[in-house]
């Protein structure tokens, strides 16, 4: 008979419960995914009562005070608060999403806190980004081009040339789509996710770059492109309202008019 045990520090324990300060009437519970590798301890979710009159609105706002107030050990990213560097990416609730733009108000009963799904996790709600960055890097996302500019001029645009990068520019790589994403998941090794292609189709979709044919090249790869099936998580839980699936679908119409 077949005997399966599950992999080290795989089983979440019970931690510890933090009480909110006496007095408190308005109170919110916080289960939170703790977590540090090196300890060689199992993972735990540990509980914190904060009260909310004394509190921003935000869940951000709630991680900061838990930090500053109850446990100074807690560890998370953070940076701007106003949804722009996407430092604060993690799982909220059962959704991916950014602390500093999701409010407490929106989520009923206690809210659970966890770290994006499937990456390594360096401590608490941090996961390494360093796949997801070489990736990143891999797409050479930068203007690629083989005539010189004009002589003292810009590369220009027409405005309906510059309406194209409208939906593609705006991504702040915070991870959220690609870690909603079973694809990315089970083939991150080799399929790049929907942050990575939607930041391709970007420079595809620019008409200053020469270089179509060559991130074609780059692309036309059976995990590298084609592992999306259109699943649309991605667009479901992205801060800044965007839409991979459609980049990468936009992405596989070029690689077939191309071969036409």
């Amino acid at each position: 008979m077949a005997e399966f045990s599950l992999p080290k520090n795989s089983v979440i324990k019970k931690g510890t419960t933090h009480p909110a300060p006496e007095g408190a009437t308005r109170l919110k519970t916080f289960k939170i995914y703790r977590y540090d590798p090196d300890s060689g301890a199992n993972p735990r979710y540990d509980t914190y009562k904060i009260d909310l009159d004394d509190c921003g609105p935000m869940i951000l706002d709630a991680l900061i005070k838990i930090k500053n107030e109850q446990d100074s050990s807690l560890t998370f990213r953070r940076s701007c608060r106003e949804g722009i560097c996407g430092s604060c990416a993690m799982n909220l609730d059962g959704k991916n999403g950014l602390a500093c733009t999701t409010a407490i108000e929106d989520i009923r009963g206690e809210i659970r806190i966890t770290p994006l799904p499937h990456m390594e996790v360096i401590k608490d709600l941090v996961p390494d980004f360093t796949h997801f960055y070489a990736q990143y890097a891999s797409i050479q996302p930068w203007l690629k081009t083989v005539t010189p500019a004009p002589a003292g001029k810009e590369r220009l645009q027409s405005p309906e040339e510059r309406g194209k990068l409208d939906g593609l520019y705006e991504c702040i790589l915070c991870a959220c789509c690609s870690t909603s994403c079973p694809s990315y998941w089970w083939n991150s090794d080799k399929f790049l996710g929907p942050a990575i292609l939607l930041q391709a189709y970007r420079w595809l979709a620019d008409s200053r770059d020469e270089m179509t044919g060559e991130r074609l090249d780059e692309l036309e790869d059976p995990f590298r492109l084609y592992r999306c099936h259109t699943i649309m998580n991605c667009a479901n839980v992205c801060p800044k309202g965007l839409n991979p699936a459609k980049a990468i679908a936009e992405t596989k119409k070029m690689m077939v008019e191309r071969a036409v």
